[in-house]
């Protein structure tokens, strides 16, 4: 089971106490996937699909719980070859379809129903419990997450732009800064900052998921940091080496040119000690030092020896 299956699994699964945030996740639900049509009679029917059996559980339980009306799921197969089936729920009393849309407030002031998609007002989700359920209800019916072991990504996919903005402004009110983009004729709401992610699986409290969500954030943080710290020391190392490989090659050409006893001692001595240890540091040489130096002494007396080849070498310019 992926990641996203997951946690709708657990958030079908949470059922909240007030009947006014289970009216708002029905809201969230029917306004995602439902749409009202007109017979030929001219009486209204609504009717939710999917294509996932855990949100159309939900959409069954929750419109018995809230509006005491129960209707068989039906299943046809898809459209598309090897996409499993698509679930319906059909309310086709004028009636109980007018009820619905009331209760999650789909229907204007004037009472008249105008439109085939389902437009949830507002109002339904004044409270924060309310809009949480609200969240909850969109991504079980359109959302999806990705596999955090890759990346992270989090959207819930719309039909128009108004519902996009609509669910936009709701995550917003978390203080999550949800992003917009459309995607062929959808309006796709997305998240891609992973400790954002974190918060909105916690708004939507799934709780479980959330765990592992931050569990695997932990040891990828955890695994960047070492591969930070690995390739900081080996650019550490290559660079010491880089340099000693250097520092000996001016030493062997001031022995060859100049001989080594020709060197004041303080130099004499750090160029020896060089050429005797080479893969030692700065730290290390000045320490083997009769008096000790620090590492900017012993940098200090390596860059006289470097400017002393270079001019043997005939190059008169300074080293920078």
């Amino acid at each position: 089971m992926s990641f996203s299956s997951q946690v709708k699994e657990e958030i079908s699964r949470h059922w909240s106490t007030a009947r006014h945030c289970q009216i708002a996740e029905l809201a969230a639900i029917l306004g995602m996937n439902g749409h009202v049509q007109k017979n030929p009679e001219g009486k209204w029917s609504l009717v939710f699909q999917s294509e996932n059996e855990v949100v159309v559980r939900k959409c069954f339980t929750l419109l018995k719980k809230t509006f005491n009306i129960e209707r068989e799921i039906r299943i046809r197969p898809h459209m598309s070859l090897n996409k499993g089936n698509v679930y319906l729920i059909c309310l086709e009393n004028p009636a109980e379809t007018r009820k619905v849309l009331q209760g999650i407030k789909a229907i204007g002031l004037d009472g008249n129903i105008s439109s085939q998609s389902v437009r949830v007002d507002p109002i339904v989700y004044q409270k924060n419990c309310c809009k949480r359920a609200f969240i909850r209800g969109s991504f079980l019916a359109s959302g999806s997450i990705s596999d955090p072991e890759k990346f992270y990504h989090f959207e819930i996919v719309c039909s128009t732009q108004e519902k996009a903005e609509q669910i936009q402004q709701v995550i917003a009110s978390f203080d999550i800064d949800a992003k917009i983009v459309v995607r062929k004729k959808s309006y796709v709401v997305y998240i891609k900052e992973g400790a954002q992610i974190v918060e909105i699986l916690g708004i939507m409290e799934a709780g479980l998921a959330l765990m592992n969500l931050e569990n695997i954030r932990i040891l990828k943080e955890m695994r960047n940091s070492v591969n930070r710290k690995v390739n900081c020391e080996t650019a550490n190392i290559n660079k010491t080496v880089s340099a000693a490989v250097k520092q000996i090659e001016d030493i062997r050409l001031i022995e060859e040119k100049r001989g080594l006893g020709s060197l004041n001692p303080g130099l004499e001595q750090i160029a020896r000690l060089r050429l005797e240890y080479p893969e030692a540091t700065l730290k290390e040489l000045g320490e083997m030092l009769s008096p000790a130096v620090g590492k900017s002494g012993v940098n200090h007396r390596l860059r006289k020896l470097s400017i002393l080849a270079e001019e043997l070498r005939g190059n008169k310019e300074e080293l920078l």
